[in-house]
């Protein structure tokens, strides 16, 4: 166990404001995904679409050329940003550029749903890591382009969210084990990280969330999750969460605990063989009004002065399941 790693599994989970009247999407976040090849089209728009349901005020999606029509097709709600000639069926270093004009007005960026494991795609991905200045959520085949080099200081936050596989490369070390071994082992990633600007949300039975020096076990969620898709849905939650005004930790912890929660709705209606990622996503509504909200007289003050909420709640007593 890593010395002085502290188990706060039992001290709550935050709970959002009710929106203030006076705000708008500009308040809400502006989330970037940046993801796809031309087999996975599907990756980048749930994790879109999972962030506007976790109250996202604007969601671009950063894809491909090739296949941006088709992701653009999954909502109406979804901005589209093509990228590259159309000629690369994935993404190259030369697509640098593009991604750096669309990062202006960028509160958070989403990194890796179904983004493949070519190696221009992966030698893009370690660009990208080390070089964007804003917080930043890693998830799927973009987790398989990090190294010691690229995991070290990073210029903002960066939040990893590996299932035991990709765990796995990332730290020649499965991700099994008591929650204990667990944490203690999600929190010698997070160490690589010399700046303490990682946080690891190791998905699985009981995810963990760990910072290097604190970690939690969410016990939200079913078996039923364990199918395609949930994953990138958890990466759109997190990047949603992280747009707001909230504690990073306190916000991580949030986005999963609601994920699960979801699951958990999700599977009263479907089942745990037939729900899908879809399911999930489409139970969000029904999760935040579970969890809750706090109540606050309406103010006439601009929301950009808004007071950090003070509202909590205990995580489900349920057990955990995988992400894919």
């Amino acid at each position: 166990m890593q010395k002085n790693l502290r188990n706060v599994s039992e001290s709550p989970v935050i709970r959002l404001k009710k929106r203030d009247s006076l705000s708008h999407k500009g308040n809400y976040g502006h989330i970037l995904i940046i993801g796809g090849q031309e087999s996975m089209a599907g990756a980048p728009a749930l994790a879109g679409m999972a962030a506007l349901r976790a109250g996202a005020g604007k969601v671009s999606v950063a894809t491909p050329r090739c296949i941006a029509q088709v992701v653009a097709g999954f909502h109406p709600c979804l901005m589209t940003k093509p990228i590259g000639n159309g000629k690369s069926p994935f993404f190259v270093p030369g697509d640098i550029d593009d991604i750096r004009l669309l990062l202006d007005g960028v509160d958070v960026v989403a990194l890796g749903p179904g983004i493949g494991r070519n190696l221009e795609t992966m030698q893009f991905v370690r660009m990208l890591y080390k070089e964007i200045n804003l917080t930043v959520v890693v998830d799927a085949d973009a987790l398989h382009a990090l190294d010691e080099v690229s995991l070290d200081s990073p210029p903002n936050l960066r939040i990893l969210t590996p299932h035991a596989g990709e765990f796995e490369f990332l730290t020649r070390n499965n991700g099994l084990g008591t929650s204990e071994e667990r944490a203690s082992k999600t929190a010698d990633l997070c160490l690589k990280d010399r700046s303490g600007r990682t946080i690891v949300i190791l998905k699985g039975q009981g995810s963990i969330i760990c910072d290097g020096h604190q970690y939690a076990v969410n016990e939200s969620g079913n078996p039923g999750m364990a199918t395609g898709g949930t994953g990138d849905c958890l990466t759109g939650i997190v990047s949603a969460l992280q747009a707001r005004e909230y504690d990073a930790w306190e916000s991580v912890r949030l986005a999963v605990y609601l994920h699960g929660l979801a699951g958990d709705v999700a599977v009263e209606s479907y089942g745990e063989e037939s729900m899908i990622a879809t399911d999930l996503m489409e139970s969000l509504p029904i999760a935040w009004n579970l969890h809750g909200f706090i109540k606050e007289t309406t103010s006439t003050k601009s929301p950009l002065l808004r007071r950090k909420g003070k509202g909590v709640r205990k995580f489900k007593q349920k057990n955990s399941t995988s992400s894919s």
